[in-house]
């Protein structure tokens, strides 16, 4: 899934060019490279298929150029995951019904990439024995907010039983599920058979899965992307964690120890990456002065003299510059609806 904007990750991460398709880390790849790589030994390149928006064909294709056109699937508008999720689906099906299938974010890190192959490989070979939807669980570190959590059912097998679903709970309730040790992060990394995950459409999300059924015959043709354009619209905005996780009766998540992190906001790239004595992440041409604990991205051409800040995010791309604290990193979706108003170059 390469398909949104990052907003939480503005300004650097944009509408024209969102942070999938940026070398965030400085690793000299992108997000989406990094991705896709993953799964070397995993599946074949010409199994991996890319659903993204209609404006980022380039992009995918650049960074991407092993990908044939019918791996590359382009959404017409953003409509949240569900409707994503099926079209890459019920278009894996069609050529091969008895499809697995791993769904995985493109922005994602994981640093235990064998250990994150090996949790993969397990739920595979759950999801090709049994009719059941999985996503790996991951041990939470903090009480963090914007994660979804998953309550799972003790057991000795390394495939857990999803109870409950509780997507971005309040803080003092985020608390709460850490201190229980019964609650992991959903990493929102999917894993089930083709077979499985459509008959959870047809039960739960009817409209999405006719949709769908309409497209059928359009699939790898020349008709696909006028179809789409007419099918898509139909279908609800709404994630696949609402739609569809939380209701079925047949979910499982496998533990997992992998190194991961939603690169989703501000903190969680400071949280990954290498710091300085005074716990500063510097990717900048920058002079600091009694400054601590802070992350400071700034276009290398540009002089940056920073003083006296604590625990801030100081982020400049193109024409924008914000300064905020990184306590407060939740509101930059805040600041993006403002910017918007001011002009769409701004987002």
């Amino acid at each position: 899934m390469a398909g949104g904007v990052g907003t939480r990750f503005w300004p650097f991460s944009r509408t024209t060019y969102p942070k999938q398709f940026h070398d965030v880390l400085g690793t000299g790849k992108t997000l989406i490279q990094q991705t896709a790589e993953r799964f070397d030994g995993v599946c074949p390149k010409e199994n991996i298929y890319v659903v993204t928006n209609k404006d980022y064909y380039n992009l995918t294709k650049e960074q991407l150029p092993y990908l044939s056109d019918d791996q590359i699937l382009l959404e017409p508008e953003m409509r949240n995951t569900a409707p994503c999720i099926a079209y890459s689906c019920y278009k894996i099906a069609e050529q091969n019904p008895n499809a697995n299938i791993v769904v995985a974010p493109a922005d994602h890190i994981i640093l235990k990439e064998e250990e994150f192959k090996n949790r993969i490989k397990i739920a595979l070979d759950f999801s090709s024995k049994n009719d059941v939807l999985l996503t790996l669980g991951i041990q939470p570190t903090r009480p963090d907010t914007g994660y979804g959590y998953i309550h799972f059912l003790e057991g000795e097998d390394e495939v857990k039983r999803v109870k409950t679903f509780t997507e971005k709970p309040p803080l003092e309730l985020a608390q709460q599920f850490i201190d229980s040790g019964d609650y992991v992060w959903n990493a929102g990394i999917f894993i089930w058979n083709a077979k499985a995950i459509i008959r959870e459409f047809e039960q739960h999300l009817p409209e999405i899965a006719e949709a769908m059924e309409e497209m059928k015959d359009h699939f790898y043709t020349e008709t696909e992307k006028e179809a789409l354009a007419k099918a898509f619209p139909q279908c609800k905005k709404i994630s696949i964690d609402n739609g569809i996780m939380e209701k079925a009766q047949n979910v499982y998540t496998v533990l997992s120890d992998i190194g991961w992190s939603d690169l989703g906001t501000w903190k969680s790239l400071y949280e990954n990456s290498d710091k300085d004595e005074n716990h500063n992440v510097i990717d900048a041409n920058v002079m600091l002065f009694d400054t601590k604990n802070s992350i400071i991205k700034t276009p290398k051409d540009r002089l940056v003299v920073v003083n006296g800040l604590d625990n801030f995010i100081v982020a400049e791309y193109n024409n924008v510059l914000m300064i905020c604290r990184k306590d407060d990193e939740q509101k930059v979706k805040e600041f993006v609806a403002l910017a918007e108003k001011k002009g769409k170059s701004f987002v």
